[in-house]
């Protein structure tokens, strides 16, 4: 219970710089977009940054994960973590510079002939987020948790403030006078680009703050031990971009398989509208994913440093069945109190509400296979986790091309659910077999069967807005009961009849 304590208060410690930041973009930044910008306008924010997320991983190749395990098992640290900036340093600046040569058959590649820009951008993003991921992987085995947190709050609110200063101030200040001051770095004509500008320049803030971590090392390549990085990181690299089609494939497919109703006469626009309102919804699920990435950054060198410990397989199993019961909280809050949280997106972009359960719970079960995923990372078989993602990956690919020429983006979001469900149901079997843990797995199905019957029994209780209030209340408090009956009721009566 110790070992679960320390892992909750880690969490809780990166989860404040996971969460200020994601909460203040979700407070903030989603509204501000969904309010300021039409669909289809929000629809190439979504879109582009879906390429964003998958570079991102192309790019850092599983190299954090690498670095924590080489650093458990090398005796020289600096080395392991001089040999994991090189490298990803070297691969970025060189994926930069390739792309900005083919920047406009690229941008023509995914519709965008008129906007090669967007492609440098975006390129910038990726390779100083990567590169900042390895220094930020190093903070948290470091326990360095301040400097990381600090790092990450000052990132999100420069990126904030800079798009408040591009879409609400230069305009105010240029329509009051046109030749004001601020038209040295606004132009009209570059639109949504100011949002991946801002974005530029949190990140470029974000590196100079890291340079002690950047610069503090030796900069010389250990082969022997880079091939040996490289070779463990390879199939990570594979479970990581397979990973990503999971995540962001819906978001670029709905682009091209997305029935245009008859009538509509600007397709581009339609199209893009409804990957700005899957966009939209899907962000309302975010309290599920922040959980899961503070839970990620805290648990990821704690599962690597559990492993030698002698009970190691029941703090895995604790982890799992606290984990599911917080993921299962947060789908209950978001659902029970839905008309909160539909507030944080424009009116014309709630007509997708109906997505949101089933992307809380795809990412619940995303959530729950990454728990699993510990048994091919502890037992160096990593290439078992890449093969579970390349299929998700193909059952991702077919889903999605199955559903969304009928059901749009509403098929999406169940290709997403069932990608997942998939990747979990995967892993535990194989998982079993090779590394068995001792999961309780009865508990955690009655608190999933639970949350989902108290989930329909709300949607049938819809009378007026006070009652619907009232019934949240009671059927949150009823299953924080059920929580407190089975895990800490009941452990008191078994400690009570071993003490007899």
């Amino acid at each position: 219970m110790n070992q679960l304590k320390k892992l909750a208060g880690q969490t809780a410690v990166y989860g404040l710089g996971t969460i200020v930041p994601r909460v203040l973009n979700y407070l903030l930044l989603t509204p501000f977009y969904t309010y300021l910008f039409i669909e289809s306008k929000y629809g190439i924010i979504t879109e582009l940054y879906a390429y964003v997320a998958f570079l991102l991983v192309l790019l850092t190749y599983g190299m954090e994960t690498t670095y924590f395990r080489f650093s458990e098992s090398e005796q020289n640290k600096d080395k392991v973590y001089g040999n994991a900036l090189i490298s990803v340093f070297s691969t970025s600046i060189i994926f930069v510079l390739l792309t900005i040569i083919f920047r406009q058959s690229i941008a023509s590649a995914i519709l965008y002939p008129n906007n090669s820009e967007y492609i440098v951008w975006l390129v910038i993003i990726v390779a100083l987020d990567a590169i900042t991921a390895i220094p930020f992987a190093k903070l948290r085995k470091q326990n360095q948790a301040g400097r990381f947190v600090l790092i990450k709050i000052v990132n999100v609110l420069i990126n904030i403030g800079l798009n408040l200063f591009f879409f609400v101030l230069c305009p105010k200040l240029i329509a009051a006078d046109k030749d004001s001051i601020v038209s040295i770095v606004y132009s009209k004509d570059i639109g949504v680009g100011y949002a991946f500008i801002s974005n530029i320049a949190s990140s470029a803030i974000s590196m100079l703050l890291l340079l002690p971590e950047l610069t503090k090392i030796k900069y010389e390549i250990d082969k022997v031990l880079l091939k040996r990085m490289l070779n463990y990181t390879f199939p990570l690299l594979i479970v990581g971009i397979a990973g990503m089609v999971n995540e962001v494939a819906d978001k670029i497919f709905l682009k091209y398989l997305v029935t245009i109703p008859e009538g509509v006469k600007d397709k581009s626009a339609y199209v893009l509208a409804q990957i700005g309102i899957y966009g939209a919804n899907y962000k309302i699920a975010v309290l599920m994913s922040i959980f899961i990435q503070m839970f990620r950054f805290a648990a990821e060198p704690f599962f690597f440093a559990q492993a030698k410990e002698k009970n190691s397989n029941k703090t895995y199993a604790d982890v799992m069945k606290y984990f599911i019961i917080f993921g299962l909280l947060i789908f209950l809050g978001v659902m029970l109190f839905m008309d909160i949280f539909q507030v944080f997106i424009g009116p014309a972009y709630r007509v997708g509400l109906h997505i949101v359960p089933v992307v809380l719970l795809a990412n619940l079960f995303l959530g729950i296979s990454f728990n699993l995923s510990i048994w091919y990372k502890l037992n160096n078989m990593t290439k078992y986790g890449a093969v579970i993602s390349i299929l998700a990956a193909i059952v991702t690919i077919i889903l999605n091309i199955l559903l969304i020429p009928s059901f749009g983006y509403t098929g999406s979001a169940w290709a997403t659910l069932l990608c997942y469900l998939f990747m979990m149901l995967v892993s535990y079997f194989l998982g079993q077999k090779f590394y068995p843990v001792k999961y309780e797995i009865a508990r955690i199905g009655i608190y999933f069967v639970v949350a989902l019957a108290f989930y329909f029994i709300h949607n049938l209780l819809t009378f007026n807005q006070v009652f619907n209030y009232v019934s949240a209340f009671m059927l949150m408090g009823l299953f924080l009961y059920l929580i407190y009956f089975l895990e800490v009721h009941n452990r008191h009566i078994e400690k009570s009849n071993e003490t007899v």
